[in-house]
């Protein structure tokens, strides 16, 4: 069989479950706008959005804001029945593969993460984010970067939780000199992590490149706590993700992590290393 052949005996691509789910929440909105008497433009103009954004919506071909969810929902007199998957819609922002590690993060009470690439997720600014989303290839189109970008930027949300969780991240010194979107996008991705790391509930250590004895040449991986749950591992790379359940194996990436952090710079003394890199002192 040649390639073509090949090619066109493959099974299609399996549709993301996610796209059915925008088109029935969009018809949900489509006949609660209609049982309220409105047209696509009236909407628009009392929701602060086109006619076409409102149209792209209600056809599944765009995911709503949060906002935009709970305008609608009382515009509508939709009695609650929009803002309850208020939520499951915002998921839908994320990849396939990482929607069951975010549902763990958004109740989790202790979140870990060892980085050996980029800043983690939860600590790269608006403009890291979209660079890290733009050198990926194949290359994506501007309005899949821009919905990436919203969704990852909506994890950081977990910072205004009250009780707070409590989080930790160790990152390879490589990580805060390699300078994606430039040396500007750096320096700002920089300051924030100084800002970041002054939150009580936050500990961002360095590894440095020096060291000798290191607990993890396996690549990076998440550790998460759920609220009355036990610990569970996030492995994702090359995009793909799997939540981790086992104990043993949980257990023993908890371990690695523990050594990881006694093997790293303090957190003070990795607030220092990072101030002395906006010095250019290192």
């Amino acid at each position: 069989m040649t390639y073509v052949q090949e090619r066109a005996a493959a099974p299609a691509r399996r549709e993301d479950p996610a796209d059915e789910f925008l088109r029935s929440f969009g018809r949900q909105i489509k006949l609660f706008r209609e049982r309220a008497g409105l047209t696509q433009t009236e909407a628009g103009k009392r929701l602060g959005y086109g006619e076409q954004t409102i149209a792209a919506i209600e056809q599944g071909r765009r995911i709503p804001r949060p906002e935009l969810i709970e305008k609608a929902d009382e515009l509508f007199d939709a009695g609650g029945v929009l803002l309850a998957m208020k939520k499951e819609v915002a998921r839908t922002r994320y990849p396939a593969f990482f929607r069951d590690a975010a549902r763990i993060e958004e109740e989790a009470v202790e979140f870990h993460a060892y980085a050996v690439m980029a800043v983690p997720g939860l600590l790269q600014t608006e403009e890291y984010a979209g660079t890290m989303f733009t050198v990926w290839r194949p290359r994506r189109t501007e309005a899949e970067i821009d919905q990436m970008v919203a969704a990852r930027l909506a994890r950081h949300k977990i910072y205004e939780r009250k009780p707070a969780p409590t989080l930790s991240f160790v990152i390879e010194e490589a990580v805060l000199q390699r300078p994606f979107g430039g040396a500007s996008v750096l320096r700002g991705q920089l300051e924030h992590l100084l800002l970041t790391g002054d939150n009580p509930n936050v500990e961002i250590q360095v590894m440095p490149t020096s060291v000798t004895d290191h607990a993890c040449a396996d690549g990076p991986f998440t550790l998460m706590t759920p609220r009355g749950g036990e610990q569970v591992a996030y492995l994702g790379a090359q995009g793909t993700g799997r939540v981790i359940t086992d104990r043993e194996t949980v257990r023993g990436i908890s371990v690695r992590y523990g050594i990881l952090r006694a093997q790293a710079l303090s957190p003070a003394e990795s607030l220092r290393h990072i101030e002395k890199l906006l010095q250019g002192e290192l």
